[in-house]
Order: C-alpha cells, then structure tokens, then sequence
C-alpha cells in the first residue's frame, strides 16, 4: 500500500519488470535462455528448502495463473489499454495483483495508483524548483478535472504518467463517482502532506508516523474507501482509518529500513533523529564499518517500531471477504515481515542488499490466500526474529514484548505452527530435481530459440 515498493528488488515472474512494456517483441523471445537461467538460479538458492523448489517450478508452469489472472485488453478501451501499460511500465509490485482484482475496483485501483504514480513523479523531480514544486503538489488534484492538463518538463524516469497525463485524466473521469470522489480527496491530501516534508527532516518518531502517513497511510485509507466502494467488502474496511493507515505504515517503514543504504546513497534521510541520534553522531555514520554494530542495534529498535503494526493488520486482514481484494492485501504484508526478519539484527543491511529468495516470495504469494496462513506466516517469521534476539541489544526486552502480542494475535488457542523437517535424502532429491529441470529447461530454450531463428530466416 505503498508507491514505495516491497517488491522492486524481488522479480517475482509476473510477466513484467520494473521499466517493462507490455510489447511482446523479438529481443524478449531471444532472452529466453537468460530467463531459464535466472529459474535455474532461482531453484539453486532454495535448495536448502525443497517446498520453495515446488512452489517456484509450480509458479513457472502455470501457478501463477490462480492468483494473477489474465486481463482481457480486448474489452478495454484504447485509453485504458493505455493505462495499464503504463502500470505495468511503472509498478513492479503492484501490477499484476492490481490486475487480479475483480470488477470494477481492478480499474479504479490502476488509475488510483497511476494518479499517485504521477504526483510522486513531481515531488521525486528535483530539477523541478520548490517554488513551482509546492503549488503542483498542492492543486495536483484538481488537474484530474481538467482534459488537457499534462506536464511536460519533468526528467524523471515515470515522467510519461505526466507527460500523457489527459488519458490517465479522462479514465479518472470515466470511473464511477464514487470512486473519484476517493481518488481525487486522497490526492489533495497527499499532495499536501508532500509540500510539508520537502524541506523538512524527520526528526522524532511522531514525525515518523506523520510521514509514512502521507506517503503510504493515505494509500491504504484511499485503497479501502475503494474496497467498500465496490460493494466487494463492507463499510467498516473503509471507514477504519486507524487499521487501513497501520497498512500502509507497515509496509512504507519496512521500505525504509531496508533501503537506508540506498538512500544515503542518494543523499536522502528516512530514518527518524529520535532514534538515530541515540546511536550516531549522524545517519550517515551508521554506514561506516567501525560503526557496524551500533548501526544494527538502531535497525533493530526502528524493526520493533514497524512490528508494532502487525497487530492491526492481522485484524484488517481477518475483515476481509473477497479472495482477489484478500489477495492484493496480504500478499504485500507478508513479503513486508520475511523482509524485516532478513534485516533483523544483519550487518548487510549497511553494506548492500538484502532481499528475499524468489523461491521464498513465490511460496508466500501461493500460501498468503486466508488469514490463518497469513498468521502462520506472521508466526514463522516473528519466531525467524526473535530467535536472532540479542541479549545485548538496547531494545532486545521490547522487541520480545511486541513478538509476545504477534504470537498470542497469530495463535490465540496456543497452537505451534507445525514445521517439516526435510532428510538429507529429501535435499539430495531437491538437488537432482535442480539440476534435471536446470537441463530440461535449457534444452526447451534452445529449441525455442532455433524455431526463432529459423521463423526469422
């Protein structure tokens, strides 16, 4: 639930990357030989967890299907095949679950996001002055109303969602009013909250709060307004604000944890002073190697402020009755703590990256469909933290706290969740269906790339 995405370092075959389009063209078909490798690499990675083997070759061979459906473009109209290529061309993590929703709340969600793609498009240009910044950001909700409105001096890389702003205008417009009357209220509110942390670092962990809100809390709020507006889930999912902005928070704090080299990187600070300062002189200090073990100690105490959250959004997720909404919803939040568990209490966070195996996120994308997988997932990885728990970490007793609540939440009868234990012989079978389906797989690209050659010629 946030333009911030989980999923931008995890290729999860959804039949699109992060700059995509929708084309089908000969240079994809030829790179079909590189695509089997990066599955063979895939399943070597899980090999040490041969159900993650299962779920990867069951996705590749058509799993994905049940939980990712195909669009029907040829129903659509040229304006609004636009937009969904523009989805796919923008979003990573969200364009195929935004394309598994069911009726009409599948377009409402695309132009939401697209309209919110575009806004974070102006307030990420920093070639765009704050005298003219701050006004865009401010009335960038009323440009929905107008047909020709479009801006064209951007150098943002997502700059054709400003660039052809009018067709993404015009869908908006041809989407019930229910739904515009969302989508335009969570843009004012957004585009406001924008303004206000242009220039502004977040000092105390309220200001946190405040920030993840405008960023990632609005969009949980606007997404079930939208939910209940369809009449696919109940008044209570979208009048909730307290639970639909954990949502967001949930997932935007988890980003900004595990991209806080990146964003050093790139001279820009999430991490909240109150926190920070109790470890460092300044942020960026935390990245330096004599560092390391004070920067881990404030990962951990910002990782407990995130699993705070949990609580609530298992209670949103329990509300929940259409599967495809259910989908959309659950899949992000699971990925958010598997994230969280690999960062907790790791050097590597402050040295490169650290992202889930694809193995691991395709088994969580087919197992998160129902809230009691969902709080066995939640289970397993809380209990993946709280066994790195150090004793000598200044936040280790609240971190401890808030797991107690997440398991009692998770399993309220008292039940452990049950785990298999594979043989060596079990892994050796693992390791031979590896390397068969390696060989099997290069053997079907290599005959799909002569037929293509040979069509060619």
């Amino acid at each position: 639930m946030s333009l911030r995405e989980l999923g931008d370092r995890e290729a999860l075959g959804r039949g699109g990357g992060h700059r995509r389009s929708l084309r089908r063209s000969k240079q994809q078909q030829r790179r079909g030989k590189g695509g089997v490798a990066a599955v063979a690499m895939d399943i070597l990675k899980s090999l040490g967890h041969p159900d993650e083997i299962y779920k990867l070759l069951k996705f590749k061979m058509g799993g994905c299907s049940t939980i990712m459906p195909r669009l029907d473009y040829d129903s659509m109209s040229d304006s609004l095949k636009v937009c969904y290529k523009y989805l796919n061309e923008t979003s990573r993590s969200f364009a195929a679950v935004i394309q598994a929703l069911d009726g009409e709340l599948r377009h409402a969600v695309c132009i939401f996001y697209l309209v919110l793609r575009a806004l974070d498009t102006v307030e990420d240009d920093m070639t765009i002055s704050l005298e003219a910044k701050i006004p865009l950001l401010h009335d960038f909700h009323t440009y929905l109303y107008e047909p020709e409105w479009r801006y064209t001096e951007s150098k943002e890389k997502d700059r054709q969602v400003l660039e052809d702003f009018p067709t993404i205008s015009l869908e908006f417009r041809n989407l019930d009013k229910e739904f515009q009357v969302v989508i335009a209220d969570i843009c004012h509110k957004m585009g406001v909250g924008m303004a206000e942390f242009l220039e502004k670092k977040v000092e105390s962990l309220q200001e946190w709060d405040k920030y993840c809100h405008y960023v990632a809390g609005l969009v949980g709020i606007g997404l079930s307004r939208l939910f209940s507006a369809s009449e696919l889930e109940d008044l209570i999912v979208g009048q909730d604000t307290e639970l639909s902005n954990s949502m967001g928070l949930f997932l935007q704090k988890t980003n900004i944890i595990r991209d806080y080299l990146e964003d050093e990187l790139d001279g820009r600070e999430f991490w909240p002073r109150e926190v920070w300062s109790r470890y460092a002189k300044k942020l960026s200090d935390l990245a330096k190697p004599e560092n390391l073990d004070s920067a881990v100690h404030c990962m951990n105490d910002l990782i407990t402020n995130a699993l705070h959250h949990v609580p609530d959004v298992l209670t949103y997720l329990s509300r929940l009755k259409n599967q495809s909404v259910f989908n959309f919803c659950a899949i992000p939040q699971v990925m958010a703590i598997a994230t969280l568990a690999a960062c907790y209490n790791n050097q590597q966070v402050f040295r490169g990256v650290v992202k889930i195996r694809k193995g691991q996120a395709v088994t969580m994308m087919m197992d998160a469909t129902n809230i009691q997988a969902v709080k066995a997932l939640m289970y397993q990885y809380v209990e993946e933290i709280h066994q790195k728990i150090p004793t000598t970490d200044p936040s280790c007793s609240k971190t401890r706290r808030i797991i107690i609540s997440i398991r009692t939440q998770s399993l309220p009868n008292g039940t452990l969740v049950s785990r298999n234990h594979y043989s060596p012989i079990y892994l050796s079978c693992a390791m031979l269906l590896a390397a068969l389906s390696w060989q099997y797989l290069t053997k079907v690209s290599q005959a799909s790339d002569e037929f293509v050659q040979a069509t060619e010629n």
